[in-house]
């Protein structure tokens, strides 16, 4: 028996009866080689791992655009953190970790540059229901890996896909992610307001921190605990009542206090502004885009292919492209 039998079996013998199980997994879209040593969770946690689109979430920006202070979340610290939570509440459930992390690693990976700024912009610019959650799916399907994707198992794009707005995966690991999205989310974006001078603790009201605590880690620990109270020996993953109705209060006063601050967004506006007139550009020139995504354009409009292209810069590759695109040459490093 090989390593991944080893690791099938001792699901089947530890793990809940609510559990998606590797060895009930709906495979994937082309036929491969298993692997000795690793479950098929297992395999896709590290072919997202070491995909060049998870590489560039370092370079994305979370919430606060160009912060200098290279103590921000960027979208891969983010990703990292809903990581781990989606894995200790896996855990303390008796879910399959493997797939929750695979999940947990892919939920971000389409998304671009300047956060949602920049999704904004392609459902203005490419279509309307352009969401970064269908990009990521895209990314593992059909651009990763010139052009071949990643070949991810189903839980794991069902995972990808289904992870935010009213959307439901499939798996209860899948379900995990939504919740470990938003709680680290929206605590580490308090985290760095504070930092940025646009928060102080004592700006969250206080029947929300008489529920989830004043702290960072106080705050994670009781939404988590909450998930683990509210799912355990269920078929279901939710919160409690009480710290359920206090986390999404706590979301909904960072809209007003954080999200919509001039301070954190006042930079939004040229970001979107940028990212609409290379978008212009390339639906104009597309032969000037990287050959992955010029090629693309002989089977699939122009317009889809130049999103693409633009979905997975990095920040600091878009202003660069801009830059050499539209700033004369003799401007260039003026006051830097």
């Amino acid at each position: 028996m090989t390593v991944a039998e080893l690791f099938c079996e001792r699901e089947k013998k530890t793990l809940s009866p609510y559990a998606f199980l590797t060895s009930q997994t709906r495979g994937r879209d082309y036929p491969h080689v298993p692997c000795k040593n690793r479950t098929e969770f297992q395999r896709d946690r590290d072919r997202i791992l070491h995909s060049k689109a998870f590489r560039r979430l370092m370079h994305k920006t979370q919430v606060f655009l160009f912060p200098v202070d290279e103590h921000y979340r960027t979208r891969m610290t983010h990703t990292l953190e809903v990581t781990q939570i989606a894995r200790i509440i896996a855990r303390a459930l008796l879910l399959n970790e493997d797939l929750c992390e695979a999940g947990a690693l892919g939920h971000d990976i389409g998304h671009t540059p300047f956060g949602h700024a920049g999704e904004l912009v392609m459902q203005e610019k490419f279509d309307p229901s352009f969401t970064h959650y269908k990009q990521s799916v895209r990314i593992v399907e059909k651009l990763e890996n010139d052009g071949k994707g990643l070949n991810l198992t189903w839980e794991v794009r069902d995972a990808i896909l289904n992870h935010a707005g009213s959307c439901m995966a499939s798996t209860l690991e899948g379900r995990i992610i939504k919740y470990a999205d938003r709680i680290a989310y929206i605590n580490h974006d308090i985290d760095d307001a504070i930092r940025a001078g646009i928060l102080s603790i004592d700006d969250i009201p206080k029947d929300i921190i008489s529920v989830v605590g004043k702290g960072h880690g106080e705050r994670i620990n009781a939404m988590v605990s909450s998930v683990v109270e509210a799912s355990t020996g269920k078929k279901d993953i939710k919160m409690t009542d009480e710290v359920g109705q206090a986390m999404n209060e706590l979301r909904d006063f960072l809209f007003d206090a954080v999200y919509r601050n001039p301070v954190a967004k006042g930079e939004e506006v040229k970001a979107r502004s940028m990212l609409a007139e290379l978008y212009d550009y390339y639906v104009l020139h597309p032969q000037e885009m990287p050959q992955l995504y010029y090629r693309n354009t002989e089977f699939e409009p122009v317009g889809r292919c130049v999103c693409d292209f633009i979905s997975g810069m990095t920040d600091r590759y878009a202003i660069d492209i801009y830059k050499k695109l539209f700033i004369p040459g003799v401007w260039q490093g003026i006051n830097e």
